[in-house]
């Protein structure tokens, strides 16, 4: 490889019984983007850190080229909490960066007071002062673990920009696949203790891994073939094994590690839990909300914003970082109250709220306790159950980490199980402020089915363009000071309108304003509300229908006969429900 400016060369590390990865080796030339993919708690940010000299290599090298200059943004920055936002970045510069580039940084970044103690600002504030730090000083060799944590979109994309010119040479562990994809030109994973290199972007590295896989399980499968075929032949003759049969012996037991290898299917898609929503889901009543800032102006978050939420409905909110995403979520929620408006909720619905803020619980505890705390057990769509360690299990935990301690998890983990302690709730309206941060991408995966699947609403603030466009159907962007826009479509079809949409100096055509305090909106027919009122007797019951034909019809049990007859039944009763559904949004609308 031309100009390495880093070679790992065979490079082992285990905490106790638990092996993180064996004898892996990779190079980094110069000018490589290169991205870190791995499952939350096997090592990726270990790894890191053992780039980086803070942690110690078990067996194996760690060497790079004379006189690179690393730049580290570690995913929990420290700072001496006395220092002022300037001198905390000017502290990793040398006598060549001037200040005007750290200020220019800095706004970038959206830090304003530059002499402010850092010990005042927000964690995610920090993580921003921490990042500007990095590449002020602009090193040779830059190790991001994840840099795009508690940065909004705009600055995601800066930063997407940014990386992407010029000839740094990068390593970074993100789960922002968006981010991956545009700024990486090779991917390297951490799986199972080793290492796999992919010399291509996000997409490319998603193509190979799966033909890495089904080789694998074509494998496997040959070797468990075999394997039944020698241990019958190992079992029929115990007294007989002389010495021209010791090489087949040998062979067996190389045979049985294959077959006892991991194979990784995908994960079976877990439907969600049985839950039902009334009609009424909330009305935002004409809410405004301020806070006032410390020189005395008001910050204003909403001003007179009327709201109907509709059943089903898959929200995303993007904004600005302040703009009032996540203060819009809590006064939904009842923590914060409105200075004037209200919120009106339906009697049916049931929030299940995922917080910035994190999972509150004793670190002495069992995983597997923390989630039973709430429920041993939920009823999934097809009339199955799921128990606490089933859930746990789909989400990634091991029946063996399901009994570690709360202590012993990664931050990432941490999260993880968090998110088990609200689905296990059975909600029917999920709030999810953030739910992306420190997640891994396969639990990203899992979750983006779990939500596709969803038969409740789900409000999303998220910073994940990726995650976001796969799940939302629409976006309220808040624009600060007090200016919502409502868009229909996912992130990247709200980008792509931005992008095409007339400038300020060009005529717009005038569109008339709506009052909604004077509404002159047709009214319901009384036919019209009767109407609306069977279709939300009709639409569970037809729904409830169709589920259990297609469990019926993948059961294996049925006769000839039965399943001729309900194949039949299904494409009639698909087409009926689609027709009601459409009618019922028709009078929704008015």
């Amino acid at each position: 490889m031309a100009n390495p400016i880093l070679d790992v060369q065979n490079v082992s590390k285990s905490f106790g019984a638990r092996t993180l990865f064996r004898n892996i080796s990779f190079s980094i030339s110069e000018g490589q983007h290169v991205g870190l993919i791995a499952q939350n708690g096997t090592g990726k940010s270990t790894l890191l850190s053992m780039l980086t000299g803070t942690e110690s290599v078990d067996s194996g090298a760690i060497i790079y080229r004379n006189n690179v200059r690393i730049g580290y943004l570690s995913q929990t920055p420290h700072f001496d909490p006395s220092m002022s936002v300037l001198d905390a970045c000017r502290s990793h510069c040398t006598e060549h960066d001037s200040p005007l580039s750290v200020m220019q940084l800095l706004t970038k970044l959206h830090i304003q007071d530059t002499a402010q103690p850092v010990g005042q600002l927000s964690g995610g504030q920090q993580k921003r002062v921490a990042l500007a730090a990095v590449l002020v000083a602009e090193p040779d060799f830059l190790i991001l673990d994840e840099p795009t944590n508690h940065l909004d979109l705009e600055m995601i994309e800066w930063l997407e920009s940014y990386l992407a010119r010029g000839n740094r040479t990068i390593l970074m562990v993100t789960h922002d696949r968006f981010f991956l994809d545009r700024i990486c030109s090779v991917i390297m994973e951490l799986d199972n203790t080793t290492l796999y290199t992919y010399k291509g972007n996000y997409s490319y590295y998603l193509e190979k891994r799966q033909e890495r896989i089904d080789n694998l399980n074509a494998t496997i499968q040959t070797a468990n073939n075999l394997y039944r075929k020698e241990l019958d032949w190992m079992r029929r003759q115990p007294q007989a094994r002389g010495h021209k049969a010791r090489y087949r012996e040998d062979a067996f037991y190389e045979l049985e590690k294959v077959a006892k290898q991991r194979i990784e299917e995908r994960q079976v898609r877990l439907k969600a839990s049985t839950v039902y929503i009334g009609s009424k889901i909330f009305e935002c009543q004409y809410v405004s909300k301020a806070w006032k800032r410390n020189d005395g102006s008001d910050l204003v978050i909403l001003k007179d914003f009327y709201y109907n939420f509709a059943r089903f409905e898959k929200m995303g909110i993007v904004g600005s970082n302040g703009a009032g995403k996540s203060t819009f979520i809590k006064l939904l929620l009842g923590i914060e109250q409105p200075d004037s408006g209200r919120f009106e909720i339906g009697q049916t619905v049931k929030f299940g709220y995922f917080s910035q803020e994190g999972l509150n619980v004793s670190n002495d505890k069992k995983v597997i306790d923390v989630v039973t705390d709430i429920a041993d057990f939920i009823r999934l769509a097809n009339g199955r159950t799921l128990t606490a360690s089933q859930l746990l299990q789909h989400f990634l935990f091991t029946p063996e980490q399901q009994h570690d301690y709360v202590c012993k998890l990664s931050g990432g983990e941490k999260r993880k199980l968090y998110l088990c302690t609200v689905l296990m709730q059975n909600p029917n309206f999920l709030v999810l402020d953030e739910p992306t941060n420190d997640l891994d991408i396969k639990t990203l995966q899992i979750l983006e089915e779990y939500l596709q699947d969803f038969a409740g609403c789900v409000i999303v603030v998220s910073h994940d363009r990726y995650f976001t466009d796969k799940i939302v159907d629409h976006l309220l962007v808040f624009h600060g000071d007090g200016k919502i826009q409502d868009f229909p479509g996912n992130y990247s079809q709200y980008r792509e309108y931005e992008r095409l949409k007339p400038k300020e100096n060009t005529p717009a055509v005038k569109t008339e304003k709506r009052d909604y305090r004077n509404d002159t909106r047709r009214r319901m027919t009384y036919k019209e509300k009767r109407e609306f009122e069977q279709l939300d007797i009709d639409i569970p019951r037809l729904t409830a229908e169709k589920e259990e034909i297609e469990r019926l019809l993948s059961s294996g049990t049925l006769s000839v006969e039965r399943i001729t007859e309900l194949s039949k039944r299904l494409p009639a009763l698909t087409a009926e429900l689609d027709e009601k559904e459409m009618r019922w949004l028709e009078l929704s609308e008015i």
